[in-house]
């Protein structure tokens, strides 16, 4: 079994990025699933009464915040038991009390991933793919503040890789070059 996460700031691409590349995994006949931490901790809030949507979570207290990821990466550490799981997730959360992070020593213990892979655009794209998404109801940011989410983010999962021993590849999702990456993903999680 191999756990690979792939993460990046909200609007980066990961989600269309990871879509892409099970596509080219599964023509290598090589099997991933993907689970979001964000659905699986939409469900845990869901469960336990103290959100409806999935963008109220960020708005949630710090603590609440952390006792939610904990229960999710519980959750998806059972998951990964039978199967290659990419785990679909934020590296960072921008909150109104500052960055929280996505998988903190909790959710990392559990999990174990084998490889972190960061997904990253400049920010210009990534703000233009935020205002172009009209599924989502997102608290607006610069490119000023997407800079310093994907420097948190690039930190973040540094750290992340010296808790675990896992390696840390970065994969650009520029404009235009969505099937590039799919193969650079591809290449690393084969």
């Amino acid at each position: 079994m191999t756990v690979a996460v792939l993460t990046g700031v909200p609007g980066v691409g990961a989600t269309t990025l990871a879509e892409h590349g099970l596509e080219e995994l599964s023509e290598r006949d090589v099997e991933y699933e993907v689970v979001s931490f964000g659905t699986v901790m939409l469900e845990v809030a869901r469960d336990e009464g103290l959100v409806e949507e999935r963008d109220e979570m960020r708005k949630l207290p710090s603590e609440t915040q952390r006792d939610v990821q904990r229960q999710a990466g519980e959750r998806i550490s059972d998951m990964a038991e039978d199967a290659n799981i990419m785990v679909d997730t934020h590296c960072t959360i921008s909150t109104p009390e500052g960055y929280l992070p996505g998988l903190p020593k909790w959710v990392l213990d559990g999990l174990q991933p084998d490889v972190i892979v960061l997904v990253e655009a400049t920010a210009d794209e990534i703000l233009f793919r935020r205002l172009d998404d009209e599924t989502r109801e997102r608290d607006f940011e610069g490119t000023e503040e997407i800079t310093e989410h994907q420097e948190m983010n690039r930190a973040a999962a540094m750290s992340y890789a010296t808790l675990t021993g896992a390696t840390v590849k970065t994969i650009e999702n520029s404009d235009g070059g969505l099937e590039e990456a799919a193969s650079e993903l591809a290449d690393t999680l084969e």
